[in-house]
């Protein structure tokens, strides 16, 4: 079993940067691929980017490449989301996931684990 925990969001300008956090329990945390996901205000839920569980591989929505960066930490067992140049559009609560696997995996469905979420709003 584990439980994620985000925390780092909040409002910003356009323009701006934000940075992500996700907490996991765990000792197995490095053998988890982790995701990425948001959810806009009446729009389902879209897959952000993810993460293979060595850091070595990342995978972007085209919408965020260039401005949003993952990465990890597995020593704190931790991923981070930093997002750069953000935009209005990019206003959603984010959420992270992890599953278990060698490679990293942009379907929801294919996740096993869900944070609570955390929101993000950009003004204009």
């Amino acid at each position: 079993q584990v439980q994620l925990v985000e925390s780092g969001g909040g409002l910003v300008q356009a323009g701006g940067s934000l940075r992500l956090s996700c907490a996991a329990s765990g000792r197995t945390f490095s053998s988890y691929a982790m995701g990425w996901f948001r959810q806009a205000p009446g729009k389902e839920r879209e897959f952000v980017g993810a993460i293979t569980w060595s850091g070595s591989s990342t995978y972007y929505v085209d919408s965020v490449k260039g401005r949003f960066t993952i990465s990890r930490d597995n020593a704190k067992n931790t991923v981070y989301l930093q997002m750069n140049s953000l935009k209005p559009e990019d206003t959603a609560v984010y959420y992270c996931a992890a599953r278990r696997g060698s490679y990293y995996y942009g379907q929801g469905y294919e996740y096993d684990y869900w944070g609570q979420g955390t929101q993000v709003t950009v003004s204009s």
